[in-house]
């Protein structure tokens, strides 16, 4: 049975997957949404990116996971990304949603302009705050999508953004999909480009905005099923 295991974005957990894993699970998938250490219940915990991707590693390993579809969002396509590698022929697809993909000595940071970010971080004593309802807006969410991201936000480990990944082999060889919702930017980052052009990676676009499992859970439920179709 093909097992998604899925990882949002900064200040997100499990949680954040709710409403898509039960459409998954619906349609006979195996589904394990993943909180990387420093979020939602296990806030707190001050975490590298290293860290998130050893969580992901792990979910694998102690799960005794096959066929396995990695699925990071936003910040969490970083350490998705190299988690992939790690664990070999395990692995089915990489699915990309919206996010950051890991350039192997940068960090999340590297190659766009981070400064108030980094000084949010030293002003948290080593966290990123989440953002406001202001951040959200243009986003297709409702006034209740908002509300409930925004609820169960929390802060986000600081040194997770600021660790250089680390690739022991060409991004582009992974089997991957990336997921572009419109709503945030038209093109994938620059990092997604040349993997994009390589003929293992598909590129799908979604008519929504950056939270997806939020604004069209069903879509994405559905994006994920084709990404990844059951054999």
């Amino acid at each position: 049975m093909t097992n998604f295991v899925l990882m949002a974005g900064a200040w997100l957990g499990a949680w954040a997957w709710e409403e898509t894993a039960a459409e998954l699970r619906a349609a006979g998938y195996a589904v394990r949404p993943l909180t990387l250490t420093g979020l939602a219940e296990k806030r707190g915990v001050p975490a590298g990116q290293r860290a998130h991707v050893q969580d992901v590693v792990d979910a694998v390993d102690q799960g005794d996971l096959r066929d396995v579809v990695l699925v990071g969002h936003s910040y969490a396509g970083v350490p998705v990304g190299q988690a992939a590698e790690r664990i070999g022929d395990r692995l089915r697809r990489v699915v990309f949603v919206d996010s950051s993909v890991p350039v192997d000595g940068e960090s999340f940071l590297s190659g766009w302009p981070s400064d108030s970010v980094r000084a949010a971080i030293e002003a948290n004593d080593g966290w990123w705050p989440p953002i406001t309802a202001d951040d959200c807006a243009g986003q297709g969410l409702t006034d209740d999508q908002v509300s409930r991201f925004l609820g169960g936000a929390t802060p986000h480990p600081g040194a997770s953004l600021t660790e250089p990944a680390e690739l022991t082999r060409p991004l582009a060889d992974l089997p991957a999909t990336y997921v572009k919702c419109l709503l945030d930017d038209e093109e994938p980052p620059d990092a997604a480009a040349g993997p994009l052009k390589s003929g293992h990676w598909d590129l799908v676009r979604m008519d929504t905005g950056h939270w997806p499992m939020f604004s069209a859970p069903r879509e994405l439920a559905r994006v994920l099923r084709e990404a990844a179709p059951r054999e």
